[in-house]
């Protein structure tokens, strides 16, 4: 079997992130205002809850599978067995969740609706085999899919939900077009599947594996879904979840870019180590830093810059407090942009999940304690610091216990052009506040000035990196148009 193009699966990668960036353009202003604040709250915290009974039904396997599959994809059926002892193990975890679950519903006071139908997203974890598809790097199939249910999925939102009062059918849409999603992704298991003897199933060698990958897991949702648990639980106020789930939507928005060579080169990294070709893996590595890097730092200052005209004016009255929380996390695009990119390209396809477990054990230790506290005195801006104090542990763990593979230097060579060009971008947009006074000639200048002045800034410095994809870029499209 050829191997997949990783330019490809990052274009198609790409386009789809793009949908997902534009999607929320589209839903967020519409469902903050239709909602308010109390009411994004609602939606917040009853789906962190459920997002922990779905992470444990998973049990570690998206992590896992899809570096297994990576590495035996030249055997069908070694990978069909493979899929089939996940699936199954997948479906059990499912099932004692669901059983849980029912206790969650029965005796939660006032969120008990929310979270009866929730119980869809719980179940849908069982059809989640999108780690199959990750580790044959099939990302046009993946795009394709998601895409056609993300758009069906905005489509039924502005047909039926139109009031305060449909919130509950709001979270029955997002959780009934996961579970479609998921189930769809059945349809093509034929192509890559062969028949097994079921009594050659060995469910049992696969546990400790996938405990192994569940650990970051539980362990990361302490400071991406417990912080709005917290939330609710500490403050008692649906106000103060509204306000952060809001911030950290933006901040999601900004990290499916930062982040989208990291998902298509990872699978790749696994087949790669399996072969142990180092020299190809240190320079896709060090390609990879150098996007993020590239992409990560002036959307950190750029963010900062635009947020308190960016917030008013996409969320509308009532969520001033989001602009500082937005302000505090930023950062947290470089900081959690180096820590995946050598978790998931280093640590994750190496094998050595056990060894990155201890940093984000750490991290989560951290950011627990922090929360305690912090979001007591805080509310949700304590939240922000205790989730920003715990990534950059773990990333000063994983850049020492990787010194003696990745080139820790490079980050300081691809980052000190890239700083100076962002801070210039952060004073021009920054001036343009005292000169434009409307909200979407504002928006719209900050960010078309900001980033004319990053890229002469960087052409001027002459930063390699930029300059040399810029060239390849421009040099293919002539080719292509070439009479």
């Amino acid at each position: 079997m050829s191997q997949p193009s990783i330019k490809k699966n990052f274009i198609y990668n790409t386009l789809y992130e793009i949908l997902a960036i534009i999607s929320p353009f589209i839903t967020a202003p519409y469902i903050s205002r239709i909602f308010e604040v109390d009411g994004v709250g609602i939606y917040s915290y009853t789906s962190a809850i459920a997002s922990y009974f779905t992470m444990f039904a998973a049990l570690g396997i998206q992590s896992y599978g899809k570096r297994e599959v990576a590495q035996h994809r030249d055997n069908a059926e070694e990978t069909s067995k493979l899929f089939w002892e996940l699936e199954i193990m997948c479906i059990s975890t499912t099932l004692l969740c669901l059983v849980i679950w029912t206790f969650v519903i029965i005796f939660s006071s006032g969120y008990s609706v929310y979270f009866a139908v929730l119980s869809i997203t719980v179940a849908a974890t069982a059809f989640d085999i999108s780690w199959f598809w990750k580790g044959y790097e099939q990302y046009k199939f993946i795009v394709i899919r998601n895409s056609i249910i993300k758009i069906v999925g905005i489509i039924l939102l502005f047909a039926f939900v139109h009031k305060k009062t449909d919130l509950l059918l709001y979270i029955a849409l997002i959780a009934a077009t996961g579970l479609v999603g998921n189930i769809s992704m059945w349809t093509h298991l034929p192509k890559y599947l062969v028949k097994i003897d079921k009594r050659s199933l060995n469910l049992k060698k696969h546990y400790k594996q996938t405990l192994v990958y569940f650990v970051p897991t539980i362990a990361t949702s302490i400071y991406t879904v417990l912080d709005k648990a917290m939330l609710g639980w500490i403050t008692h106020s649906d106000k103060e979840n509204g306000y952060y789930e809001q911030a950290t939507k933006i901040l999601n928005i900004c990290k499916t870019i930062v982040f989208s060579m990291n998902v298509v080169v990872s699978s790749r990294m696994s087949f790669l180590f399996a072969k142990e070709k180092h020299d190809e893996i240190k320079n896709k590595m060090n390609e990879t830093m150098n996007f993020i890097l590239l992409v990560s730092i002036p959307m950190t200052f750029g963010l900062i810059a635009v947020a308190p005209n960016f917030v008013p004016f996409f969320f509308g009255d009532g969520y001033e407090k989001t602009i500082s929380i937005i302000c505090i996390m930023a950062p947290l695009l470089v900081i959690i942009g180096i820590s995946n990119c050598l978790g998931s390209l280093y640590f994750t396809p190496s094998g050595q999940r056990t060894r990155s477990n201890k940093a984000i054990l750490t991290g989560a230790v951290v950011n627990l304690i922090l929360n305690s506290f912090l979001i007591y005195f805080l509310q949700s801006k304590g939240a922000a610091v205790a989730s920003v104090i715990a990534e950059v542990t773990i990333v000063v763990m994983y850049l020492y216990m990787a010194r003696n593979y990745f080139d820790l230097l490079c980050i300081i060579r691809h980052s000190w052009k890239r700083i100076i060009a962002s801070l210039i971008m952060f004073g021009a947009a920054i001036w343009l506040r005292h000169v434009i006074y409307m909200p979407l000639v504002l928006l719209i200048t900050q960010i078309a000035v900001g980033a004319a002045i990053y890229v002469i800034c960087l052409v001027v410095m002459r930063d390699k990196f930029f300059i040399e994809n810029v060239r390849n870029i421009v040099m293919k499209f002539f080719r292509r148009n070439k009479v």
